[in-house]
């Protein structure tokens, strides 16, 4: 997923667990060989790294079934939906998101829900890796975050903070405002700072069963372990092209 930069948001805003499951869910091989995509949702992208990468912090079975089966059913879905408007396949999805009230009402719900489900996972993904060297912010993303939230430590309990008072399932996010700052955010269910025309930078899944196998309902641990799976190269690179 090629996030779009500040500069082309706020001009665009200015000019307008089974394996039968599995089968059902993902394409064969020779299904994805009959025809090159004809948008960019047509298929559910790849993991960067192994299913087993991320462990013991996120287990690899979570990683199979949240990849496979969640993120394999928003694609889906959301394909079906476009189907019915082929005008829509070719859009960015972050100007699908800013343009939700206009879309036909039939589609309407099921764009934010699995739209959002396919954007935010594609984020998700792009957003973790094998644990590094890298274990805090570097860069300008973390000068920046310094600047916002006076040390990378008040912003990584803010953050934590805010995912523990997100009610039921959602998101929790960091992201750059349209005034150009960062700022700590949450979001119910499939939804993201997009669709209030801020640019997400990073997010952390909230839902369950991005957890659960391993942490159970301890919410807390998950959040305080996840840091030590984030690719902050990736999303300092993120950060960059958003404010270029």
């Amino acid at each position: 997923m090629n996030p779009i930069t500040r500069r082309q948001w706020l001009t665009t805003l200015g000019t307008t667990s089974s394996a039968i499951v599995l089968t059902q869910l993902l394409p064969t091989p020779a299904q994805a060989d009959e025809a090159k995509p004809s948008s960019p949702y047509a298929t559910l992208p790849p993991l960067p790294y192994a299913y087993d990468a991320l462990a013991p912090y996120i287990d690899e079975r979570t990683m199979t079934i949240h990849h496979d089966l969640h993120h394999g059913a928003y694609v889906k879905n959301l394909n079906a939906a476009l189907d019915k408007f082929p005008k829509y396949k070719e859009k960015p999805i972050e100007d699908l998101f800013r343009i939700l009230n206009k879309l036909p009402e039939e589609i309407r719900r099921t764009v934010r829900n699995n739209g959002g489900g396919h954007y935010n996972h594609s984020l998700f993904w792009e957003s973790m890796g094998p644990k590094t060297d890298n274990s805090e912010p570097i860069g300008e993303l973390a000068t920046a975050i310094t600047k916002d939230f006076g040390s990378i430590e008040e912003f990584k309990k803010q953050f934590v903070e805010a995912g523990m008072q997100r009610f039921g399932s959602g998101w929790v996010w960091l992201a750059i405002t349209r005034k150009g700052n960062l700022a700590i955010s949450t979001t119910p269910n499939q939804d993201n700072p997009c669709m209030v025309s801020d640019i997400p930078i990073l997010g952390n899944d909230l839902w369950e069963h991005a957890y659960y196998l391993t942490y159970q309902n301890r919410r807390a641990e998950y959040l305080a372990q996840w840091w030590n799976v984030v690719n902050w190269t990736a999303v300092n690179d993120r950060y960059k092209k958003a404010i270029a």
